[in-house]
């Protein structure tokens, strides 16, 4: 059977948008007032869809992103989301078409790479893609937790003497949260950006499909009054039997520029009364959250997965941003089935910066190019995909090697969803 696959019109996007819910099993009904949201922000020329008879049975949409790298500069990204294929429709090879139109338009654009969230991980290694962030959610007993409940702000820890915390709202979170939030992409690599439009999104100001919970607001600001991080964080309202509260706050999101304000914030949090138990929302693995806690038992792993996924469409544009702690050299053999990135590569990087140059010299590593996105920021251990046999150490060492020359401090952290 014959299928066309194109990117769609402007008449078509309430089709498209249907078809997409049916894909995520949401009620495949789309009111008037999300098609009249969503249409001025979606580019057009990068929304495909399947048709099989003038109906889509498959969705696919990518748009431009950065997404931040070790050191703290920015790669231009192929974002792609909205990936459905109607349950009519499956395993006939239609993800694979609109992939690869997708991945040939960014590579020609010149983005350094294409990035998605994974709703199954078995989908998307075959076209390149691998993993590049990991997310951890805890959920804290706090009456385990250990802080002294009569002392929940600052000053109840060394170094934290002088700030303090103000409640707020969203029209404020508004203002300082970009720059908060490019101050901490600035420290960690695998932070994806957030327009304007996903700020209004994220606190209230704008349209969404589902209804909205205002959450509560607070801010950390430092001795001198300059804000250092926030808090949104929402409470349910359950009492026991013994009319005792037994309430869950839920994180939606905390950012911090400072290791201050990050203590202070998820001792406020774990500090409220009434609240027995705090679930944290995304965070990276190395989070402090546990050890801050004074007993770290008190902090239970509800989430351990997969979270950004990357597919490297140029090497060198990937790996030269970045920095490097110490000096070294490493000769990459990498395989790339749809063309896009393989080839032998020279990666020479320190403290002073990288360079990569095709060359012909003998390989230290032979790779996939899916195995380049555990590399890309740091989060992964070159001997440990040696061992699992992904990768294959062509000359002795070069795994140790490569883990002294690309392993970080601070694993990467990707918050968001897309």
């Amino acid at each position: 059977m014959s299928f066309e696959v194109r990117t769609i019109s402007e008449a078509e996007f309430g089709d498209w948008q249907r078809a997409r819910r049916v894909g995520f099993l949401r009620p495949p009904v789309v009111p008037d007032e999300e098609i009249a949201d969503r249409l001025p922000h979606t580019d057009l020329s990068r929304t495909f869809g399947v048709f099989d008879r003038g109906r889509v049975v498959a969705t696919f949409q990518s748009y431009g992103q950065r997404v931040s790298t070790v050191g703290g500069a920015d790669l231009a990204a192929d974002a792609v989301t909205g990936v459905t294929v109607s349950p009519t429709h499956r395993r006939r090879g239609l993800l694979g078409r609109m992939m690869e139109a997708d991945l040939a338009a960014a590579k020609e654009r010149g983005d350094a790479c294409a990035t998605l969230i994974a709703a199954e991980y078995p989908i998307y290694g075959r076209f390149g893609f691998g993993v590049a962030s990991w997310t951890t959610v805890w959920a804290v007993d706090v009456t385990r937790a250990g802080f002294d409940r009569h002392r929940p702000g600052p000053g109840a820890g060394a170094g934290d003497e002088g700030g303090r915390i103000d409640l707020s709202d969203g029209a404020e979170i508004r203002k300082l949260g970009p720059d908060l939030h490019r101050r901490v992409a600035a420290r960690r690599a695998g932070v994806t950006d957030r327009t304007a439009r996903g700020w209004d999104i994220g606190t209230g100001n704008a349209y969404t499909p589902d209804p909205w919970t205002e959450p509560f607001y607070a801010v950390y600001r430092s001795e001198s009054g300059e804000a250092e991080g926030f808090v949104a964080y929402t409470a349910d309202d359950k009492w026991s039997d013994a009319k005792q509260p037994v309430n869950t706050a839920s994180v939606r999101d905390l950012l911090a520029v400072t290791p201050a304000a990050e203590r202070a914030l998820w001792r406020y949090v774990c500090s409220i009364d009434w609240i027995q138990r705090v679930k944290s929302g995304n965070r990276a693995p190395d989070d402090m959250l546990p050890l801050l806690l004074p007993d770290p038992r008190a902090a239970q792993v509800l989430t351990h997965a997969d979270m950004l996924w990357l597919r490297v469409l140029d090497v060198a544009k990937v790996f030269e941003p970045r920095t490097y702690a110490t000096e070294g050299a490493l000769v990459l053999d990498v395989r790339d089935a749809a063309g896009f990135a393989g080839g032998r590569y020279l990666l020479e990087a320190g403290p002073e910066g990288a360079s990569v140059t095709a060359t012909a010299a003998p390989a230290d590593l032979v790779l996939d190019v899916a195995d380049l996105a555990p590399l890309a920021f740091g989060d992964e251990s070159v001997v440990r995909l040696v061992a699992l046999g992904r990768i294959e150490e062509a000359a002795a060492g070069a795994a140790a090697r490569a883990d002294l020359l690309l392993r970080t401090s601070l694993r990467p952290w990707s918050m968001d969803i897309f």
